[in-house]
């Protein structure tokens, strides 16, 4: 695939590891990967936006997004293929211009229709046969990074992103 005009996430599975955490008072909490934030940057440096579509209606989510100065974080998304068409008409593009990393049964439809789709390595097989690449790492450790870095090896451009970080 050609470098991606837009670069969508899902959240649970791919860039945490699936859980969710509890505390005695009730209280969710979810563990995330730092080393993703850096498939981030590495898209920031090229001007590639990336939106986060995750079904979670959660504030922690929202937290994680601000940190990375994500502006396209959409909550509690049903259908994330409706939301990445409309998505995608607001920015002049199509489904093929987009790379989409997803994990479930939610991700199925949005990831047959994208120009570039993965999944991370403990995602249900069913889900690995529908995708042009699964990661190695698995999710919440460092799927979404691995992931940024195949888009940019394929386009001949991951040392200059690891250059233009250092």
């Amino acid at each position: 695939m050609a470098l991606p005009k837009l670069v969508i996430t899902d959240i649970d599975g791919v860039w945490t590891d699936g859980g969710m955490y509890y505390t005695a008072d009730g209280d969710v909490m979810k563990r995330f990967s730092v080393k993703d934030g850096w498939g981030v940057l590495f898209l920031r440096e090229f001007g590639i936006p990336v939106a986060i579509m995750t079904g979670e209606n959660t504030q922690i989510v929202q937290k994680r997004a601000a940190k990375l100065k994500i502006e396209r974080c959409y909550l509690g998304v049903n259908d994330k293929l409706a939301k990445a068409r409309e998505l995608c008409e607001e920015m002049g593009i199509t489904l093929a211009d987009v790379a989409f990393i997803g994990d479930d049964i939610n991700d199925i439809r949005l990831l047959r229709e994208v120009g570039f789709s993965a999944s991370p390595a403990n995602t249900p097989v069913y889900i690995k046969k529908e995708v042009h690449y699964v990661t190695s790492a698995h999710g919440g450790f460092g799927a979404f990074r691995e992931f940024v870095e195949k888009i940019l090896v394929n386009n001949g451009m991951l040392e200059e992103a690891l250059r233009r970080v250092m």
